[in-house]
């Protein structure tokens, strides 16, 4: 009982160095409000701009137009999906944003446009999913493209990729972990800050992974209540 008790008395004390002592549970939760604020600004960039090629890229399917853009949006989607995002951060980090000095600002536009281009294909099968006559149908009521496109096509496309954008961001969130390669002070660096100054290098990663963990499982929970409640719409509809 006593090496036992001994066992756990070592284990605590090591957790208050790594998480309690000098109030170092603050950096934990400061590095974790910047993951969450990357994660939050890179999905909104990456929608904005998945949606806006995804659009292109359908309505040159659907009407022949818009090649120029589509070839671009072509460009953009293999480029950034045949390119590690690591290599893409210390271009955007080191060259093209040399002269900023908000790394979190770098690391979201860094992810946000990495997630364009998933974000591009997501988008694209969500309007895939539309059936062919909607738009025929918009066009036959006197509408142009765009208004198809805004008032028909996109409302029906945005339900049916609602669930996974908020899982590209739930990704996000564990993919942002890099940016600790360049300086910025998320939540996948702070484990080796704490491990300069308390010289245990299990706990810090530990408790980052735990923090990680519970957010990813919260976000999940949430996923699973949007997926729920798109289910039982779909029944209810059906039932019509």
């Amino acid at each position: 009982m006593e090496v036992l008790r001994d066992f756990f008395i070592k284990l605590w004390e090591r957790f208050d160095r790594s998480f309690l002592e000098q109030d170092r549970w603050k950096m934990y939760f400061e590095g974790l409000g910047n993951t969450l604020i990357i994660a939050l600004i890179a999905t909104i960039i990456g929608t904005t701009i998945g949606v806006i090629f995804a659009m292109i890229k359908y309505v040159n399917k659907r009407t022949g137009r818009l090649n120029i853009l589509n070839k671009i949006a072509n460009v953009y989607i293999t480029i950034i999906r045949g390119t590690p995002v690591v290599l893409q951060l210390m271009i955007l980090y080191f060259i093209v944003f040399s002269g900023w000095d908000n790394g979190i600002l770098i690391g979201a536009i860094t992810f946000g446009l990495n997630s364009g281009a998933y974000v591009a294909e997501i988008a694209r099968a969500g309007f895939e999913s539309v059936d062919d006559g909607q738009m025929e149908a918009g066009r036959s009521l006197g509408m142009s493209t765009a208004q198809t496109m805004f008032h028909i096509i996109i409302p029906q496309a945005i339900r049916n990729c609602l669930p996974p954008l908020f899982n590209e961001f739930i990704t996000l969130v564990k993919e942002t972990a890099i940016v600790g390669y360049v300086g910025i002070m998320d939540l996948g660096k702070i484990p080796g800050l704490i491990q300069s100054r308390t010289f245990d290098y299990l706990f810090p990663l530990l408790i980052a992974a735990i923090l990680y963990l519970v957010v990813v499982m919260i976000l999940t929970k949430i996923l699973h209540i949007i997926e729920k409640h798109f289910s039982k719409s779909d029944r209810r509809n059906g039932g019509k």
